[in-house]
Formats: C-alpha cells, structure tokens, sequence
C-alpha cells in the first residue's frame, strides 16, 4: 500500500514513517513542507514530497492523487498563533479530504484529539479552543466524506519508546491523561488495512490492552 504521511516531520509522524519503512505492508512517502527536512526521511529510506498544505487545493490534490492511502497527522504546533491553526489544523485538512475524494483515494486515517466532540471540554486549557475547533471541524468533514476513514484521537501525547498498553474507547469519557506517540502510530499502520475500523472514531489513552485485542474491543 503506498501510503502519504502529511506531517510526517511531527513526532508522531516520524514514528509512522519509520513503522513503515520497517513494514514490508507499506510504501510511505513522507509529505514535508521544507527542502532542509528532506535529509531526515532520506536516512530513514523513505521518500519525501515537498508541499505546503498552505498551497492550493489542486496543488496538494497532484500529490494526493498518487497514493493509496493518507494518513494525516499534521498541526501547526504550539509555537504558532491562531490563525496558523485554522490554515493548518483545519483548512489543511479539510483540503487533504476534499481533494482524495476528489481523485479516488479512498482510505483516509486522522490523526486528532481526544474529546474534539466535547465543546463543554475546549476552554478547560488556556489557548486550546481555537484547537479542538479546527479538530472538531476537520473531523466532521471527514465523516461526510465518502472516504474510508479512521479518526483516532488520543489524549496527552508523551516521548517513550515503547507503545505500552492502552485503552480505546469510541467516547471520551473512560480514557486516562496520556498515551505515548509511539502507540499512536502503531495503531495507524494498524488500522489502515483492516476494514472493520472504517468510519470509526476512537478515542485513545494508556490502558490495559495490546493495540490489537484494544482494536478488537472498540470495533466488534
């Protein structure tokens, strides 16, 4: 499966990547927006595509049309203000969506946040509700789309190596504070080829199950 990883400079996306380069399932290309990323991807043995999820629908329709499969994982980052969070978070999503739709790539996987769903939740952290708007937003799209989509929303991300044990649920309100960067993305390249987790949206902290007896759980 080639797949297109749209944020694949993120913590999150890095991992993918290299799950992926490691997966004899998967042919990734990492969707970069700068020239000076390329030498990381190229050291990992993954190919790189160089974007701006700023340009123009038809730009980032060319590159989308070309894969099987998108995983997006992208976001302007903490650093940025607001208005770099609806241009990224949201409008760059809403792009990527529209724009496989538009060329036949059907298999979309989101990567969001926990409790997008919840707007009594937004303005509980200082500065998040512009944020879970965009994901919010996002997410809906996607879930009017004829795509075959995964939202996975997990909760406070954090740095370990190992992806642990977690807990996925398809509502908010059992999950734990935290889930390592590295469960996230193995359950993505989990979830991309199996056809039970299409059109669900799942909910993810640290917990008590393998990723697949957790996918198992929340997809039966």
């Amino acid at each position: 499966m080639k797949v297109l990883i749209i944020g694949a400079h993120g913590k999150v996306g890095q991992r993918i990547s290299k799950a992926m380069r490691a997966s004899e399932d998967f042919e990734p290309t990492a969707f970069i927006r700068k020239e000076e990323q390329k030498p990381l991807f190229e050291e990992m043995g993954v190919g790189t595509v160089v974007e701006s999820l700023e340009n123009t629908p038809e730009a980032i329709g060319e590159v989308i049309k070309n894969y099987d499969a998108v995983v997006f994982t992208a976001g302007s980052g903490g650093k940025t203000g607001h208005d770099k969070t609806m241009e990224i978070d949201l409008d760059g999503a809403i792009k990527s969506i529209n724009e496989a739709e538009k060329h036949g790539v059907k298999r979309f996987v989101m990567v969001g946040a926990s409790h997008s769903d919840d707007r009594s939740y937004w303005g509980k952290v200082d500065g998040m509700k512009p944020y879970y708007t965009a994901k919010h937003y996002a997410d809906l799209e996607l879930k009017r789309s004829s795509l075959d989509y995964t939202i996975l929303r997990p909760v406070l991300l954090t740095d370990e190596d190992e992806a642990g044990k977690v807990l996925m649920t398809e509502t908010p309100d059992e999950v734990g504070s935290e889930i390592p960067r590295q469960a996230v993305a193995e359950t993505v390249l989990s979830v991309l080829k199996d056809s039970k987790t299409y059109g669900k949206v799942i909910e993810m902290s640290k917990g008590e199950d393998k990723i697949s007896d957790a996918l198992a759980k929340v997809c039966s």
